[in-house]
């Protein structure tokens, strides 16, 4: 027979008061951290495009100097397949980029594809801005014409690069005449830090 005088174990959980306090506590954690979750996830787009750009001169120049023939890398807005290496349309702020073996007289076929980068592939969200749509790659791994160029990844909000102590920075790739290729920031100055464009 059981015993009046035995208590009841103790009840363990929430009470409702206490679960709407958590959730709101967690509510204004989750608003007070979504600005810089976007800032973080936009400057990881921008250094993924960055970093695609920059793998995509050094496989032109690779190949260019594997192959022993001018190999050209080329920013468009046309679909980076091998069916469209021929119709590629150049463009300076073209978001794929396609590395193809140059034929002077403009005939390409698809044997002449490398490869290609779809700005779908991480980096939607940016904006490319080159002083050059078509870079080529000379047997020896220098550039031609022999000019420096650059590419610079901004954000698409902002548009501008901001100074190196704002949220977001653009960066850009170098590219020198002798076919060196250089990832750096165009907010800092090359003089005081090492991850400087000039």
């Amino acid at each position: 027979m059981l015993s009046c005088s035995r208590k009841y174990a103790a009840q363990k959980g929430f009470t409702l008061v206490e679960l709407m306090i958590g959730l709101s506590i967690l509510a204004l954690l989750v608003l007070l951290a979504l600005p810089s979750y976007r800032t973080w996830i936009q400057g990881t787009q921008i250094r993924t495009a960055t970093e695609s750009i920059q793998n995509g001169l050094q496989l032109a120049k690779a190949e260019a100097v594997r192959r022993n023939a001018n190999v050209q890398f080329l920013l468009t807005d046309t679909d980076p397949v091998a069916t469209n290496v021929g119709s590629a349309v150049p463009s300076v702020d073209g978001r794929n980029w396609i590395v193809r073996i140059h034929q002077p007289d403009g005939n390409y076929s698809a044997a002449d594809f490398v490869q290609g980068r779809a700005r779908s592939e991480g980096s939607s969200n940016v904006l490319i801005a080159a002083s050059q749509s078509s870079i080529i790659f000379l047997p020896l791994g220098r550039v031609s014409p022999g000019v420096d160029s650059d590419v610079t990844v901004e954000n698409p909000a902002g548009g501008s690069c901001v100074a190196a102590g704002g949220e977001m920075r653009c960066l850009q790739v170098r590219i020198s005449a002798g076919g060196r290729t250089r990832m750096c920031d165009p907010a800092l100055s090359l003089a005081t830090n090492p991850q400087g464009c000039a």
